[in-house]
């Protein structure tokens, strides 16, 4: 009985450990694809170029993607990973990284109900317009 308790103990002990070291690294996505644009059929996420500024190439913008990164802890590659992975369900070749800030995306009220106080929550927001290279 003591060795089970035990054994049930460490499998508790290590499921939280592995939650709180890797359920708190996501990227919440959102895509919104441009009224009118033209459409294509989906591309491979891994062809898709992460670029800073608008390439040289001619191209069509397609729409907008959107990541929010869960903290600051989130790596560099999991947040293009996630930009090309929307940009892709577009038929976009590319991202051009268009914004790259802290900004507020959130508000929490606290405090009892004679003194309340408002604090505002911010986080990364990324923001890309995906394109599709229309010449060589």
């Amino acid at each position: 009985m003591k060795k089970t308790l035990r054994r049930f103990t460490l499998l508790v002990v290590a499921v939280v450990a592995l939650l709180g070291t890797t359920g708190c690294k996501t990227v919440s996505i959102s895509s919104m694809q441009y009224i009118g644009g033209p459409t294509f059929a989906p591309t491979d996420p891994a062809s898709i170029e992460i670029l800073r500024t608008p390439p040289s190439r001619p191209n069509v913008r397609l729409g907008e993607v959107t990541a929010e990164p869960s903290s600051d802890s989130v790596p560099v590659t999991e947040i293009e990973a996630a930009l090309r992975s929307a940009a892709a369900k577009m038929g976009a070749n590319a991202v051009v990284i268009v914004s790259d800030r802290t900004q507020v995306t959130g508000a929490m009220v606290t405090g009892p109900w004679y003194g309340r106080s408002l604090q505002e929550t911010t986080a990364r927001v990324v923001v890309g317009v995906a394109i599709r290279y229309t010449g060589p």
